[in-house]
C-alpha cells in the first residue's frame, strides 16, 4: 500500500464504478480525423487507460451545423461517429477503465472555418465575444429547441457506441454558459429574463437526454463558477443553478473546472500556465460540494499526487482530474499506486506543445513525452539488434532525453557534458520568476538517466581528439547554442546579453532597456526579472506583441504581470545602435527611428548560435554522426528532447 491510498478507492458515478479517483478530463487533441475517432485517437486514450487513470472523458464533441468544424472536432451529429466511439471504449474497457464522450457547442465562441472565411454564429443575445472578436446572431426560439434535440440525439449516439455515458459541458463561456448569464443572454422569450428562464436551455438538455439514455448510463455536467473575467457569470447565481439540477436528480455527477472562453483573462483559467497556482480551483469545487448531493469532481492545474490526495482527504472533491500530468506520464496513476513518486515524470505547465499544438491545429503532444499524440508510432520501443558504443556529447535537455532512451535500449551510453551541472539552457529558463518549475525538466531527466544507468560524466569539454580516443560508434552531438549578439553601432553603451543577465555575471544599472529580438520567454523573463529587482523597464519588441514566438496564455499571462510592474512595451522595434544613455531603435514596418533615451544598460535578446564547430571537425569520422537540437539549428526544448528521442529509436 502506498501514502496516496485515497486516490485509489473506488467511487461510483450512478451507474458505473470507477476503480480510483484520478480522470482524464475532456480536452481537445486534433488527433480525430474528418469528424470521426482515428486510430491515433483511440492509442492515445487507450495508452493512459493502460497506465491506469480510473475514467476517461473524451474531447468535447460538436453535433450541430451551427458549429460542425469536424477538422478539429469529434462531430457526433450523425452516426458515421460511432464505430469510431466503439473502438475506443472497446480499447479502454479491455484495461477496466470506463468512457464518457462530452458535448459541446461554442456559441458565440468560434474562431474555425469551414474555407476560411468567417462564419454566421450564435448565442443566446447579440451580444459580441470580446476574444474572438465575433458578432453572434441571437438564436431563433426555433432553433434552440432544434439544438436541444441535437443535443440528445449526439447523446443517444454516444450510447449507442457503447460509451459509459454522457457529459454536458456547460462552462467556460461557451453556448450553455451564454444562456446562463445575464449579460450574454437579453432574450425576451421563455430562454431569457429571470434565472428561471435563463437556465431553461440547461435543464431542457439534461432532462431529456437523461429520458433518452436512460439510468443505466451516466450522466454529467462539467460547470464553472468563477469565470474570472469580465461581466461572467455570477459564482453564487451559478451555485444555484447547479443546485436546481441537483434536485431535479437527472445528473449523476458535476464537473468543476474554472476560466471562460470570453475573454484573455478568463481563457488564462481554463489551461492555466505554470504562474497560475496549481489547483486554483480546488475551492470552487469546495463550495459546490457544499451544496450538492452528487459526488464533484475537479480539474486545473493538478499535476503532484500530493494536492491531489489533500484535495480528497479536505472533502473538497471526489475525484482529481489531471490531463495534463497524463499528456506527461500516461502512467502516472500506475506509479503512484506502485510507489514509485520518483519516477512520474510531472507535467510542469508550459503549455508548449499540448495546448500549443491544440490551438495551432497541430496533434497534442509534450515537450517531456515526445510519444504523446504520437503512440502508435513510438509506444514500442524495440530492442536494437545488436548493442552499440554511443556518445553524447552535450547533456541539455536534448542530449539527457538521447542518452536515457538510447541506453533503455541497451546501448552502451556515455553523456558528456563541458559544464559542472547538466540541463543547458534550461538552467537559464528556471531561474527567472515564476519559472521554478520549469526546471522539472531537468529533474525528470535525470531520473531518466539514472534508471538506464548512463554514465555522466560533468566538466568534459570533448575534442574532437577526445572522441578519436574513445572511438564510439555512434556519436550524437547535443552541443545546444551560445547567445548571439547583434551586428549594430555602439559607443560608451552598456550593452549585455540576456543570458548573462540571468546567470549574473553581468549587472545593469537601474534604468534598462530590453532588446528583445527573440520574442519568446527570455525578454519577457528578463523585463520582470529587472523589474521586480527595482529597475525601470523599458522592453522592446522585434515582433509583432512581446512573446509573439510563445503560447499565447503564457504570453498573455506575463505580458499582464509586466503592466501591473509598469514596464512599457514598444512592439515592432528593431534595435540599431546605443550611446551611453540612449538606444537607437527603428520600427520595423516604415524604418522610421526610434528614440529611447535615460539608458544605463541595453540588454540584448538576440538570435542565438548553433554550437556545431565538433559536427564540422568530425565530418571524416568513421562514425555514426547525428547532430540534434540547437547545435543543428537554435529552436525550443521541445524541439531538443523530440530530436533527442527519435535518434536514440533509430540507433
Amino acid at each position: 500500500m502506498t501514502s496516496f491510498d485515497n486516490l485509489f478507492k473506488p467511487i461510483s458515478l450512478g451507474p458505473i464504478r470507477i476503480k480510483n479517483r484520478i480522470f482524464n478530463p475532456p480536452h481537445g487533441t486534433s488527433l480525430s480525423s474528418h469528424g470521426i475517432v482515428s486510430e491515433d485517437l483511440i492509442a492515445y486514450h487507450e495508452r493512459r487507460a493502460q497506465g491506469g487513470v480510473g475514467l476517461i472523458i473524451v474531447e468535447g464533441m460538436t453535433f450541430h451545423n451551427t458549429y460542425d468544424y469536424t477538422h478539429s472536432f469529434i462531430y457526433a451529429g450523425d452516426d458515421n461517429v460511432i464505430p469510431g466511439l466503439n473502438a475506443l471504449s472497446n480499447a479502454c474497457s479491455k484495461h477496466n477503465v470506463p468512457v464518457i464522450g462530452q458535448l459541446f457547442h461554442a456559441g458565440r465562441a468560434v474562431r474555425a472555418s469551414h474555407d476560411g472565411s468567417k462564419p454566421r454564429v450564435y448565442s443566446a443575445s447579440a451580444v459580441p465575444d470580446e476574444r474572438y472578436r465575433m458578432i453572434p446572431m441571437e438564436m431563433p426560439g426555433d432553433l434552440v429547441w432544434e439544438i436541444i434535440d441535437a443535443y440528445v440525439a449526439a447523446a443517444v449516439r454516444i450510447v449507442e457506441a457503447g460509451l459509459d455515458g454522457v457529459e454536458i459541458l456547460g462552462s467556460m463561456g461557451y453556448l450553455i454558459s451564454q444562456f446562463l448569464n445575464p449579460h450574454t443572454n437579453q432574450r425576451q422569450d421563455e430562454f431569457g429574463g429571470n434565472l428561471k428562464n435563463r437556465n431553461r436551455f440547461l435543464v431542457e438538455i439534461l432532462m431529456q437526454t437523461r429520458k433518452a439514455i436512460g439510468l443505466d448510463r451516466t450522466l454529467g455536467l462539467r460547470a464553472t463558477l468563477s469565470e474570472m473575467t469580465a461581466n461572467g457569470m455570477d459564482t453564487d447565481i451559478m451555485l444555484n443553478v447547479l443546485k436546481t439540477i441537483d434536485q431535479l436528480n437527472i445528473v449523476d455527477y458535476f464537473s468543476i473546472i474554472s476560466g471562460s472562453s470570453a475573454s484573455p483573462s478568463g481563457w488564462i483559467r481554463v489551461f492555466p500556465p505554470m504562474a497560475i497556482e496549481p489547483g486554483f480551483a480546488v475551492d470552487d469545487a469546495a463550495r459546490a460540494k457544499t451544496v450538492l448531493s452528487k459526488p464533484v469532481l475537479v480539474a486545473g492545474r493538478i499535476n503532484q499526487p500530493q494536492l491531489a490526495s489533500q484535495i480528497l482527504q479536505e472533502g473538497k472533491a471526489d475525484m482529481i482530474g489531471m490531463a495534463r500530468a497524463l499528456i506527461s506520464d500516461p502512467d502516472f496513476p500506475a506509479k503512484l499506486k506502485l510507489g514509485r513518486t520518483e519516477d512520474i515524470r510531472s507535467c510542469i505547465g508550459c503549455n508548449q506543445a499540448c495546448v500549443g499544438h491544440r490551438l495551432s491545429h497541430n496533434p497534442i503532444s509534450c515537450i517531456q513525452n515526445p510519444i504523446t499524440g504520437r503512440e502508435r508510432r513510438f509506444d514500442k520501443l524495440n530492442k536494437p539488434i545488436r548493442t552499440r558504443r554511443v556518445m553524447v556529447i552535450g547533456a541539455g535537455p536534448g542530449g539527457m532525453k538521447c542518452a536515457a532512451v538510447a541506453a533503455a535500449r541497451g546501448h552502451v551510453v556515455s553523456l558528456h557534458e563541458a559544464n559542472s551541472r547538466i540541463g543547458g539552457q534550461v538552467i537559464l529558463a528556471q531561474a527567472l520568476p515564476r519559472r521554478a518549475e520549469f526546471g522539472g525538466v531537468i529533474t525528470n531527466l535525470m531520473r531518466e538517466l539514472e534508471l538506464a544507468e548512463v554514465n555522466v560524466k560533468t566538466e568534459q569539454r570533448v575534442t574532437a581528439a577526445d572522441v578519436l580516443d574513445i572511438s564510439p560508434e555512434v556519436i550524437v552531438i547535443a552541443t545546444g547554442a551560445h547567445t548571439g549578439h547583434p551586428t549594430i553601432e555602439t559607443e560608451d553603451a552598456h550593452v549585455v546579453n540576456a543570458w548573462s543577465v540571468i546567470d549574473g555575471t553581468a549587472k545593469t544599472g537601474s534604468r534598462v532597456v530590453v532588446a528583445d529580438w527573440s520574442c519568446n520567454w527570455i525578454g519577457l523573463g528578463i523585463a520582470e526579472k529587472l523589474a521586480r529587482d527595482g529597475c525601470h523597464v523599458r522592453l522592446f519588441s522585434n515582433g509583432i506583441v512581446a512573446g509573439e514566438a510563445i503560447e499565447g496564455i503564457v504570453r498573455d499571462q506575463w505580458i499582464g504581470e509586466l503592466s501591473k510592474l509598469n514596464v512599457t512595451m514598444t512592439p515592432y522595434a528593431r534595435l540599431c545602435g546605443a550611446d551611453s544613455d540612449t538606444a537607437y531603435f527603428e520600427h520595423t514596418i516604415n524604418q522610421q527611428p526610434i528614440i529611447c533615451d535615460k539608458v544605463d544598460t541595453v540588454v540584448s535578446c538576440h538570435a542565438p548560435i548553433s554550437n556545431n564547430t565538433l559536427e564540422h571537425e568530425l565530418a571524416d569520422i568513421n562514425a555514426e554522426v547525428i547532430t540534434i537540437g540547437d547545435a543543428a539549428c537554435p529552436r525550443t526544448v521541445e524541439e531538443a528532447i523530440l530530436e533527442g528521442f527519435k535518434a536514440a529509436t533509430t540507433i
